[in-house]
């Protein structure tokens, strides 16, 4: 059995109501997001940690399966809506422990590597650049940029790290130059990491996206083609397919599941109902 709760059936706040907006806030990836200058927002959607929470409850129960195959016996996988979010945050907690270091909001920047950022091409479309490395970083300066300057006054991630607002400028500059086509055409032939920071519409025109059908399309019951996200993970032998969008109307599948895969009788299901459980 998988519970997904606010705060976890255990501790001083498990009887707390919550969405996903809580337990951003709650875990400390609110307080991450934004700007150092303006309010903390939420860390893409509010509803991110309703995913994720449904990913460790499907990977909770795949674990408590394998323990029922070996032992006989069954589990509860209990989850707190904010604890995925909280496994999250890399080395925020071990690094506070240590040391008592509160790492505050960057905006789009990364707190230990530059240039790890979002810069705005000249068609205002935005990049996104990911050098973790000194051989990246060479690579994006001499190949991409044409200025191995750079690398002379910055050869290594200490150095950069300390001179964060001019190499970001650097780049910047470079980047507003360009067109978003040009910009990515050059730091691909550079082998640095870049994307475009992609739009909806962007997703759907992607050929990567395109190419491993990510956007699936399927027939609505209300009419008409519904699109949706495509299966992850893929799998090479079962790699799943979309048969149909779902039910219509809350509780449509009940009588299928509880009295078909459950096993319980008609008169057990209209109990369930008559006191509300269902």
């Amino acid at each position: 059995m998988v519970r997904i709760s606010a705060f976890g059936q255990t501790g001083p706040a498990r009887e707390r109501p919550g969405f996903g907006r809580i337990a951003a806030a709650v875990s400390g990836a609110s307080y991450l997001s934004g700007h150092p200058d303006r309010p903390p927002v939420s860390p893409g959607t509010p509803t991110i940690p309703d995913y994720l929470a449904g990913v460790f409850g499907a990977f909770g129960a795949l674990a408590a399966l394998r323990h029922r195959d070996r032992t006989g016996e069954g589990q509860v996988v209990d989850i707190g809506l904010y604890e995925p979010m909280l496994r999250m945050l890399d080395e925020l907690i071990p690094v506070y422990g240590a040391t008592g270091y509160v790492r505050e909001r960057i905006g789009s920047a990364t707190e230990y590597v530059v240039p790890h950022n979002h810069y705005q091409a000249r068609d205002g479309t935005w990049l996104a650049i990911a050098c973790t490395n000194d051989r990246m970083f060479a690579r994006l300066a001499t190949k991409a940029m044409g200025a191995p300057d750079l690398v002379e006054r910055y050869p290594t991630m200490t150095a950069r790290l300390a001179h964060r607002e001019d190499v970001d400028r650097a780049v910047a500059h470079w980047v507003a130059a360009l067109a978003a086509d040009e910009a990515l055409a050059r730091l691909d032939a550079a082998e640095v990491p870049c994307s475009r920071v992609s739009s909806v519409r962007d997703i759907f025109e992607d050929p990567q996206v395109r190419a491993r059908n990510n956007v699936q399309t399927i027939t609505s019951p209300l009419g008409g083609l519904l699109h949706m996200a495509g299966i992850v993970p893929r799998l090479t032998a079962t790699p799943g397919v979309v048969r149909h969008c779902g039910p219509l109307a809350v509780g449509e599948h009940n009588e299928e599941i509880y009295c078909g895969r459950l096993g319980l009788s008609h008169r057990e299901l209209d109990n369930l109902k008559v006191r509300g459980v269902v």
